[in-house]
């Protein structure tokens, strides 16, 4: 397991800075700006993200979850576990609107979040489909499973030990905890994995999972 240098200091990024450091389209640009209304407004009602952090949307949701684009750009099929929010996935699928052969499967277990997410999806014609399950309960072949704010490593690996097995890749959004989990995690599993630097927060973390060897429960 290899572990990237930290990147420098926090750096906000604003739509414009976004637009700029993902090459977003005018199109992509209205979706994302559609999708944190809805964001706002269905936060509202239900806890979805921290409310403080909509102040903070293009840096911590959205650049947060583009950057993984920069990790894995030929990958097409994508399953975002406890998808919660949407994040990172329905950032992804905002992406991968209009292009052939790619899509996202938003997997949440909380009804109420479900909704949300269809709603989304619908609104937007993304190219995604939502799955009222638990992660482990879906069985999917992807390119890459990917996870945020989710559970710790641990638990993770075993989340997303089916789609592992049947050849994905892992791109998990972790914090600044990652050690601590990582070295958790080793009590269970066995894996191949490098740690990332964040390109959103110097203090995270993206852990790239390329082989889940085995369960040492």
């Amino acid at each position: 397991m290899s572990v990237a240098a930290p990147p420098d200091p926090e750096n906000m990024v604003d739509a414009e800075g976004f637009q700029r450091l993902t090459g977003a389209t005018p199109a992509q640009m209205a979706d994302l700006e559609a999708y944190r209304l809805l964001l706002e407004d269905w936060n509202s009602r239900m806890n979805l993200v921290g409310p403080k952090s909509m102040d903070h949307y293009w840096d911590r949701h959205a650049w947060d979850s583009a950057q993984l684009l920069t990790l894995a750009p030929a990958a097409k099929t994508w399953a975002d576990l406890g998808s919660g929010a949407g994040l990172p996935g329905v950032i992804l699928a905002i992406f991968f609107k209009g292009r052939e052969g790619h899509h996202v499967h938003l997997v949440e277990s909380m009804a109420k979040r479900c909704r949300f997410l269809t709603e989304v999806v619908t609104q937007l014609a993304l190219p995604a489909t939502v799955h009222h399950a638990r992660a482990e309960q879906v069985s999917l072949s992807v390119d890459i499973v990917t996870a945020r704010a989710c559970a710790p490593l641990s638990r993770l690996m075993g989340y997303g030990r089916p789609y592992l097995k049947r050849g994905a890749e892992a791109l998990f959004l972790k914090g600044q905890d990652v050690a601590s989990e990582l070295e958790d995690a080793t009590r269970y599993w066995g894996f191949e994995a490098d740690v990332l630097p964040s390109q959103s927060d110097a203090r995270g973390r993206i852990v790239r999972v390329r082989k889940l060897l085995r369960g040492k429960v």
